[in-house]
């Protein structure tokens, strides 16, 4: 826009509303037609290959064909709520919630994910949740929760995902409170898959934790909330957004930033202090407080930081589910923060749970300076060589018994969440007619979240 002093400010956000919508109309038109090409490539490997039957490659083709054409009629349709059914709330955050819900249309089962534009804006995260849209969208690994959709109205901003009904890791540790070697070996060596996966997007999780490690109906891991995500992109920095929306009034940054698993046997045993902390912890999970537990000391040192910061969260990760509790926990963020500073003073493994010699070195192998740390040159493939993982075959571990699998009653079975912790009041339908009944999104509110709106090429088939 020329001379944009002449015009009010109004005008000026819906200036560049409009250019954002273009700019984002053409990338996103852009990015599918690279897709459908790719597609169409594997498609034409298929027919070269001599063992393609005539009948075959016919049956390919339509297929080919009935999907793309399924896929346009996709992107015409408009998502919006109202298409899901909630059953429950399985999970509350400082700025949304988690819905298990069923899709009118067929009944199936997602987890739909709600996040309060407002508050997004209000708290500075509309870095984060761009990224976590970008990465589950660009994500395409049994190890990451599959995105199928994502869209917005007014109020909310929704991410559509598979339904994992095994819980997460940290209701499994407060049931079991600690776990094996062997289990361990097993956990560890899943999570170390998912955060390869990450980091071969071209990101960095930055917030790996029990509560962000989902188990699937198998028992196997699948990472989750990657909302403090990065991938260096403009869109990821809360400067673009600063700059996207100078005209508005910024409210101030808050800062958070051998495996022979068929014959292991979980077993309980009864520490109410350390789940005492546990619970606690699962509080901290639902407020704006947030846990650092698991954060590498770089990432709130102000030295900079780089994919390695993922490893330090699996060596504090590994220590919980041997010891017990977190290496630097404390009652107070700011003690813990302090603790994981000085991190040389307060790592200590106590006598009374004694770890075999690999175990151990590996741990201290992550729990280190980041220049020091395991995986920092070498990244998974170096971490996978250490003797702490020896006999795990890598590429089969999704096709070996989990330790635990999920006993499920339904496809809506919530038993594995702490449903009795969390409120099953749904707001959303307030919020939504307050917004409207203060005249719906501003351009202001509009422009943060242009290009939000995600539809996968296989979203609904085969689920």
């Amino acid at each position: 826009m020329k001379n944009p002093q002449k015009f009010s400010t109004t005008i000026g956000n819906r200036a560049k509303l409009q250019t954002e919508l273009v700019g984002t109309f053409f990338k996103d038109s852009v990015e599918r037609a690279k897709d459908r090409n790719g597609r169409a490539q594997e498609l034409e490997q298929v027919m070269k290959d001599p063992r393609t039957t005539d009948q075959i490659k016919i049956q390919k083709t339509n297929a080919m064909r009935k999907s793309e054409v399924n896929f346009l009629r996709f992107l015409r349709t408009s998502e919006k709520p109202g298409n899901y059914h909630t059953v429950k709330i399985i999970g509350k955050g400082a700025f949304g919630e988690v819905k298990l819900v069923q899709r009118r249309h067929d009944n199936k089962v997602y987890a739909l994910k709600s996040l309060i534009k407002a508050e997004m804006f209000k708290k500075d995260q509309l870095a984060h949740v761009r990224a976590e849209r970008d990465i589950l969208a660009n994500a395409d690994s049994p190890w990451l929760v599959k995105l199928h959709t994502s869209f917005q109205d007014s109020t909310f901003l929704y991410m559509l995902m598979e339904f994992l009904p095994g819980g997460d890791l940290m209701t499994m540790l407060i049931k079991y409170e600690i776990f094996s070697e062997d289990i361990t070996r097993f956990y560890m060596a899943e999570l170390v898959l998912a955060i390869e996966a990450v980091h071969k997007l071209g990101f960095i999780h930055r917030d790996i934790k029990p509560d962000n490690i989902l188990l699937d109906k198998g028992g196997h891991i699948k990472l989750t909330d990657f909302g403090l995500s990065t991938g260096f992109h403009k869109e990821h920095s809360a400067s673009f957004y600063q700059n996207l929306m100078s005209a508005s009034s910024r409210a101030s940054h808050t800062n958070r930033n051998s495996v022979s698993i068929d014959q292991i046997q979980l077993t309980v045993s009864n520490r109410n202090q350390i789940n005492t902390w546990r619970k606690s912890r699962r509080q901290l999970a639902y407020s704006t407080v947030g846990t650092p537990d698991y954060i590498a000391p770089e990432i709130f040192g102000g030295r900079g930081y780089d994919y390695a910061c993922d490893w330090w969260s699996v060596g504090t990760i590994m220590f919980e589910c041997l010891i017990g509790w977190p290496p630097f926990c404390a009652e107070h963020a700011n003690d813990t923060y302090r603790k994981i500073v000085e991190w040389r003073r307060y790592l200590h493994f106590p006598p009374e749970q004694p770890l075999t010699r690999d175990t151990e070195d590996f741990v201290k192998g992550l729990i280190c300076d980041a220049q020091d740390r395991l995986g920092r040159v070498g990244g998974a493939a170096e971490i996978k060589r250490h003797a702490f993982f020896r006999g795990v075959v890598w590429d089969q571990l999704r096709r070996i018994r989990a330790p635990f699998e999920p006993k499920l009653q339904s496809a809506t079975d919530t038993q594995y969440f702490p449903i009795d912790e969390i409120p099953q009041t749904d707001n959303s339908a307030a919020l939504r007619a307050q917004n409207e009944a203060m005249g719906g999104e501003e351009a202001t509110m509009s422009l943060p979240f242009i290009g939000y709106t995600y539809k996968r090429f296989d979203a609904f088939r085969g689920n």
